[in-house]
């Protein structure tokens, strides 16, 4: 019986982690690694965080820029992604679709309050 269980938890945690998330977003921290409908997606840095704050009145809503490692299957490459503008990986387009947490005037990310990054994919690989 031990043994059967240990052939089986590995076999249900790779089907977790390759379940698409309900709302179609995949979220990850700073140096998580998430599977986004096709690559696997790392952040590994924020590059410019210029959005308004929330309890601001602002003309341009900013955005977030980060550099990600992109896993795809037998090849890995580190890319840029922002927020305004989706970028081309592999047949498909990745978005970094959501940034938390929302930040108030002069308030950054701290260990209470870290950085998570929403991500879609939209094609196939």
């Amino acid at each position: 019986m031990q043994r059967l269980v240990v052939l089986v938890a590995p076999l249900a945690l790779a089907a977790c982690a390759a379940t698409p998330p309900p709302d179609g977003i995949a979220r990850a921290g700073l140096n998580d690694r998430v599977y986004v409908d096709g690559p696997h997606v790392t952040p590994v840095a924020v590059l410019e965080d210029s959005r308004c704050p929330m309890n601001a009145r602002c003309v341009w809503a900013g955005r977030v820029r980060i550099s990600a490692r992109i896993d795809l299957g037998s090849r890995s490459e580190t890319r840029e992604i922002a927020t305004d503008a989706p970028i081309q990986v592999a047949d498909g387009q990745l978005a970094l679709v959501e940034v938390q947490p929302e930040l108030m005037a002069g308030e950054q990310p701290s260990e209470e309050r870290p950085y998570r990054f929403g991500f879609t994919f939209a094609g196939g690989l």
